[in-house]
């Protein structure tokens, strides 16, 4: 144990750095020939990867006097702090065991002084800041530690550098733990959360790291109102209050929307939207959209190595380093690889990614960052299981299959799925003298995807003295080339008594999509084959081509949009947010199989009407309304044809009522009620099957409640209940009046909660409950519901060296993770292990 030495005994604390430099932004197969022919690589997306390459190379040779970080080793590294709210002289004596720093001060001058602790993540200036914040003392440097005192007489004390900046960037906003404070997301500005006439959950880098997350499966696990479906076992696909989507994901406000399973090792949280979200994200965003937050270079040293092996040979390595290359510029990279079978027979996932970022600080006032990123991700198309029992038209009639939760229908070894995504981000931002912000993103990403599956295509059914299942088969391969171009002004100013933070901006994108699919011809003939339960893998040869209605499709969408949004202080109690966003959708759209074009634009006015008040500063009672459209072409542009090319663009309103209460800085509480109406769905005319007409076709109703934070310095929480009344209003097609929306329990309950011991020695304990619900529009197949229990341990071996242990499902319980439809169920996960151990140096 390192020595404290008290010596000979405030306003407002200065933290003296070690070093002067600029303190910045903190941040902790099976495709046949014919398939593949229509697709190439275009120049600008070859360009991306020679740019990408280039961008890590020139980092990585960088010499290493320009990259060696500045300060002491120790004052550098992050560490994890759990010192309670309490006398200082007994929080600084915590500090200096914790850290093996030296730490100087008088005794006398330290009672009667208390401090609110430190519990977190931080490197040592970082947390002293923390501990020493509102006392009146400063901390100055000395040889292996600090001296802790008030404030000399000016003109004798030492030159004083500026303070360490605590806090994150309000572009990302701040979090604490597992809340946090602020969301860019939700409005472009530098807004709290509990300002934000919306309900919003963020999913901080603590919660990721403590609950291991690897997948947006993950993300949304203890998010209320939201849930997961299977997506074919091919790509993420997530319900919000109701509403499936496989196109409203984002990545630093930038649309990133073609299918896939997209990872976070190079994420610093997650922000979850619930509600209409057209007037921030345009078209989409009906049900609610998901915003991955990307790490960012900073002037903070970051060295961290994370390796993790589990069941079923889970293997997964990750480095996060970052440097500073100089006062102006600095450099971090993050890379991952993951190699994992599965509890499904026959199922495996490789993947990996790296993304270096560059961070540009040339004057106080201007920021520019760039990044680039590659990830692939090549796994077995997993579709589950099939049901039994079903009739037509019954509803509860069915049931999934009575199997082991390793059963697979099909063939997975020719079953691929494999993404392979190019991307280049850049954020260039400027604050002018008279107060103007100027913010500018872009974000060009190319896209090649193939999937295979060979699955169950129909129920179980007796056949003599067992059951046969009917196998179906496809593949489809789809290029996309994005490009999204983003500016925003912001600006604050004063009429009268009321205060106005005004965000406009305009918004262009463009997307190439070629999209072809083939179908599986068993024994080259048939579209079916049948297994048996005792040997549910055919071997039977299949042949893939196109048949009549396979799509073979080109699309081009440009999209330009304006947008306008006030924030007004009417009275000190009083807020409104108002916005109006126009979205012209232009898409050209040719069936390359038939020959036909089509064309259509779409005028699309979302706006956002949102009303706070506020009884006292840290409550706020909001009511919100808002509108988003979904075109006829769908959440993947494909959806288009000769009935549906004139039609209006479905319409998602949203009516919500809620209140946030952030009852200490650190803790959180957030309620909503809200009603959300799809409208503008097609249905057949009543006894004219020949034509269809447009109706309100949906509505969810519901209540949310959500605590996250911490309850005692100890004892952090997060999760909440959800109860969603999803119903179909009006016979469309696909379903009937007052069917129950496919996939979508009325009552979620979920809470994860962590206990520091010690400051060595953590557990968690997580619990997440789901009632039963339908697999399809059709409510003939119920998944039952269940109860499953999570748990992890902490252990802080040393300074630089952690150890967490992850157990999912502990009980061990059978129950159906999710599902697509009524035969392509997925069995959830057995008891499942995770080790990983995290380095900091």
């Amino acid at each position: 144990m390192k020595n404290t030495i008290i010596k000979n005994s405030t306003s407002s604390v200065a933290l003296i750095p070690e070093a002067n430099r600029r303190d910045g932004f903190r941040g902790e197969e099976g495709c046949s020939p014919q398939t593949r022919d229509g697709f190439r690589h275009s120049y600008l997306a070859m360009a991306v990867r020679g740019a990408l390459f280039s961008l890590g190379l020139a980092a990585m040779s960088l010499p290493h006097a320009v990259l060696a970080q500045s300060g002491s080793a120790t004052s550098a590294t992050v560490q994890a702090y759990s010192i309670p709210a309490g006398p200082m002289e007994s929080a600084l004596n915590d500090f200096a065991r914790q850290t093996g720093l030296k730490l100087s001060f008088d005794a006398a001058e330290m009672k009667g002084i208390a401090t609110q602790g430190v519990t977190g993540n931080f490197t040592a200036q970082d947390g002293l800041s923390r501990l020493l914040s509102g006392s009146g003392l400063e901390a100055v440097t000395e040889p292996g530690g600090y001296v802790i005192r008030k404030p000399t007489v000016a003109g004798t004390q030492p030159a004083v550098l500026p303070a360490v900046q605590v806090a994150a960037t309000p572009i990302t906003g701040p979090t604490d733990g597992y809340m946090a404070t602020k969301s860019f997301s939700a409005t472009r500005t530098d807004t709290p959360l509990r300002d934000v006439p919306q309900s919003i959950t963020v999913v901080t880098k603590d919660l990721i790291r403590d609950q291991n997350m690897l997948s947006m499966g993950d993300v949304v696990r203890y998010v209320p109102g939201v849930g997961i479906s299977q997506g074919e076992g091919n790509r993420d696909a997530v319900i919000f209050r109701g509403n499936n989507s496989t196109g409203d994901f984002y990545v630093d406000g930038l649309r990133d929307d073609v299918q896939y399973f997209r990872d976070l090792y190079n994420i610093e949280r997650v922000d979850v939207l619930k509600g209409a979200n057209g007037m921030i994200f345009g078209r989409g965003g009906g049900g609610g959209v998901i915003n991955r937050v990307t790490k960012e270079a900073g002037w903070t040293p970051i060295n961290e190595i994370v390796a993790q092996y589990g069941s079923f040979s889970q293997k997964r390595i990750a480095i996060d380093v970052g440097r500073p290359i100089n006062d102006i510029a600095a450099f971090r990279l993050n890379a991952m690889y993951e190699h994992s079978h599965s509890y499904r027979n026959g199922v495996e996932i490789e993947r990996g990614g790296v993304n270096p970022t560059l961070t540009i600080k040339p004057t106080a006032q201007t920021k520019i960052v760039l990044s680039g990123e590659y990830f692939m991700d090549n796994r077995t198309a997993d579709r589950g299981i099939p049901s039994f029992g079903t009739s037509p038209g019954v509803v509860d009639s069915g049931r999934p299959v009575n199997t082991h939760w390793s059963t697979f229908f099909g063939n997975p070894a020719n079953s691929p799925a494999r993404v392979d995504v190019w991307a280049l981000n850049s954020l260039i931002e400027h604050a002018f003298d008279n107060g103007l912000t100027v913010r500018n993103r872009t974000r060009y990403a190319n896209y090649d995807k193939f999937y295979q599956n060979i699955y169950a295509g129909g129920q179980a059914v007796v056949q003599g003295p067992t059951l046969e299942v009917p196998i179906s088969a496809y593949n489809n391969a789809t290029q996309r080339d994005n490009i999204f171009n983003q500016t925003d002004f912001l600006y604050t100013l004063n009429t009268g008594p009321l205060k106005h933070e005004l965000m406009a901006g305009v918004e262009y994108g463009r997307q190439v999509t070629d999209n072809f699919r083939n179908t599986g011809f068993f024994n080259n003939t048939s579209t079916s084959t049948p297994v048996t339960f005792l040997n549910p893998i055919t071997q039977v040869p299949v042949t893939f081509r196109q048949n009549a209605t396979d799509a073979n499709n080109h699309g081009v969408v440009e999209v330009a949009a304006v947008y306008l949004q006030d924030q007004i202080t009417i009275l000190p109690q009083v807020k409104a947010v108002l916005g109006i966003r126009y979205d012209n959708f232009d898409l050209k759209f040719r069936n390359n199989r038939t020959g036909d074009v089509f064309h259509t634009n779409d005028s699309l006015v979302s706006p956002r009407v949102g009303l706070i008040y506020k009884p006292i500063e840290e409550v706020s009672i909001y009511g919100n309304y808002s509108l988003a459209y979904v075109p006829r072409a769908g959440d993947q542009l494909a959806s288009l044809n000769l009935s549906n090319a004139t039609l209006k663009p479905e319409q998602f309103t949203n009516l919500e009522l809620g209140a946030k209460w952030d009852i200490r800085p650190d803790l959180a509480l957030t309620a909503a009620l809200y009603q959300l109406d799809r409208s503008n769905v097609i249905a057949p005319v009543p006894n004219d099957i020949t034509r269809t007409m447009l109706v309100d076709g949906q509505r969810s109703r519901g209540a949310e409640v959500g605590l996250m934070g911490r309850i005692t310095p100890q004892w952090s929480v997060m999760g909440g209940y959800a109860y969603t009344d999803a119903e179909i209003t009006r016979a469309i097609t696909g379903a009937q009046a007052g069917s129950v929306v496919a996939q979508v329990p009325k009552h979620t309950v979920s809470m994860w909660n962590r206990y520091d011991f010690t400051p060595f020695l953590g557990l968690g304990l997580g619990v997440v409950h789901r009632s039963n619900m339908y697999a399809a529009l059709d409510n003939t197949v119920l998944l039952p519901g269940f109860t499953r229990m999570d748990a992890a341990m902490f252990l802080r071996v040393s300074k630089v060296l952690r150890v967490q242990a992850n157990i999912e499902n502990i009980a061990n319980v059978d129950y159906i993770a999710s599902a697509n439809n009524n035969n392509n169920i997925t069995p959830g996960a057995p008891r499942i292990y995770r080790l990983t151990v995290i380095a900091n140096f």
